[in-house]
């Protein structure tokens, strides 16, 4: 197996490992490269059951091996059919739009005054020190970034707050840093003029203040950067 095919199954893996529903996810893998569940099952030497019972979760969670073994097999019948991982790997999916550390912290109230944030929680911890920022594309971030370059989003420090433009009704930003072993001090959506409740309670599940903006997308990072 060639080195790229290697970094290819260890993105896949890191994003499958991290999830807290894995045999779902590697079912969203198999039906994004358009292989069929008896094809994968045959390549695994594997009843198209088994298979069907790992992916729906009717069975125990799938070890590494199996996870490795069904990887493993996806890029195999990929590269022999579709290529479909060759082409989404040289697509340009930035994730991150903006990353940098403050020259001294920050308050979050100083952040919510630079931005026009409305905070939705947490509203008397405002005086909470803020050292870096990360602005990030959601849709790019939650189906594009491995599990292991999701990390990357935290630069030198955790104690900073994460900006997701491109946001629907909130959810799925919270739901990816749920089951993070990272977490920000502090999440801005940008976009919305609502958001799901339950992108709320997540946020005070893991003590994040949460805020909402309509700022100029293309400025935030100019007015980051001068903070």
């Amino acid at each position: 197996m060639e080195s790229s095919d290697i970094d290819i199954i260890a993105k896949i893996a890191g994003n499958v490992v991290v999830s807290n529903n894995p045999g779902e996810m590697l079912k969203i893998w198999r039906k994004r490269l358009k292989i069929k569940q008896t094809n994968l099952a045959k390549k695994m030497n594997i009843s198209p059951s088994v298979l069907s019972d790992y992916e729906s979760g009717r069975r125990y969670s799938p070890g590494i091996v199996f996870i490795k073994k069904y990887i493993e097999s996806l890029v195999i019948l990929d590269k022999s059919n579709n290529k479909t991982l060759n082409r989404l790997m040289k697509e340009d999916h930035s994730a991150i739009l903006g990353i940098g550390e403050f020259k001294k912290p920050i308050t979050a109230e100083k952040l919510r005054k630079s931005l026009n944030i409305n905070v939705l929680n947490r509203e008397d911890e405002l005086d909470t020190k803020i050292y870096g920022y990360t602005i990030v594309d959601s849709i790019n971030t939650i189906y594009m970034l491995s599990g292991i370059d999701f990390y990357k989003i935290f630069g030198a420090t955790t104690e900073r707050v994460l900006i997701f433009t491109r946001v629907g009704i909130g959810r799925s930003p919270l739901v990816a840093i749920r089951v993070s072993q990272l977490k920000p001090r502090m999440v801005i959506l940008h976009g919305p003029d609502k958001i799901d409740k339950l992108a709320i309670d997540l946020a005070d599940k893991d003590k994040i203040i949460l805020g909402l903006t309509k700022d100029n997308e293309n400025k935030i990072n100019d007015k980051l950067t001068k903070l």
